[in-house]
């Protein structure tokens, strides 16, 4: 798909190995879509994921896969490069690599879920994440992220960074801000399995996706 004008609102960027992407994934992109009001989001298939064993599709297959999964959704767009690399997918180098595209100016707006957002003092650079970008951490209804639960390097960064949704196009980055959203329990390791094993995949994934699967015996 055709990438932005570096100028408008704020970017929302969904990284992941969509290995394959489901409807958990774009479900939380949409819901982080209309409750932070950003203009678009960014899906990112990851190329060479750091921190996990290989894919079970190649990049590519994951590639088409996302694209197919978001073609009617105009609110959505993907991002090539991390897969057309072929190389370890680093998040803060992935930041870099978009803000000198996109220009100083633009807000781009990193969505995690929660369990990846603990998990963040263990990325590579990881403090440097917010020169570059906000941070938006997905909730279940009800719960607000608490400081006391969280390491002390991440609790610090909360303090002092934690914001609405309204700040997030008043800077180009900075800004750690929650949203709530009603998880899906859908798993890719799930999907995958089911595959393996001959199971039907249907409401899991969006039709296209899955006749891809099926086109292309993936994960058997």
């Amino acid at each position: 798909m055709t990438q932005p004008d570096a100028g408008g609102g704020p970017l929302g960027l969904f990284g992941g190995t969509f290995d394959p992407i489901h409807y958990g994934h774009l479900r939380l992109a949409e819901t982080a879509r209309e409750a932070l009001g950003l203009e678009r989001v960014r899906l990112i298939p990851a190329g060479q994921p750091p921190h996990r064993e290989a894919p079970g599709a190649s990049g590519q297959a994951r590639l088409a896969m996302a694209r197919l999964a978001v073609a009617d959704n105009p609110g959505f767009e993907i991002d090539p490069a991390e897969v057309e690399a072929e190389q370890a997918s680093f998040t803060i180098l992935t930041l870099e690599r978009l803000r000198a595209a996109l220009g100083p100016a633009r807000p781009l707006v990193l969505l995690l879920g929660l369990d990846a957002f603990l998990g963040l003092p263990a990325w590579r650079r990881w403090e440097a994440l917010f020169d570059f970008a906000h941070i938006a951490v997905a909730n279940r209804p009800g719960y607000s992220l608490d400081s006391a639960a969280l390491p002390p390097p991440l609790a610090t960064q909360l303090a002092e960074r934690q914001a609405t949704a309204a700040a997030l196009g008043e800077a180009p980055a900075g800004r750690i801000v929650p949203f709530s959203m009603t998880p899906l329990a859908i798993s890719a390791t799930d999907i995958r399995n089911r595959a393996a094993s001959g199971n039907s995949l249907r409401y899991l994934l969006p039709p296209p996706v899955l006749d891809y699967i099926s086109l292309h015996q993936l994960y058997l």
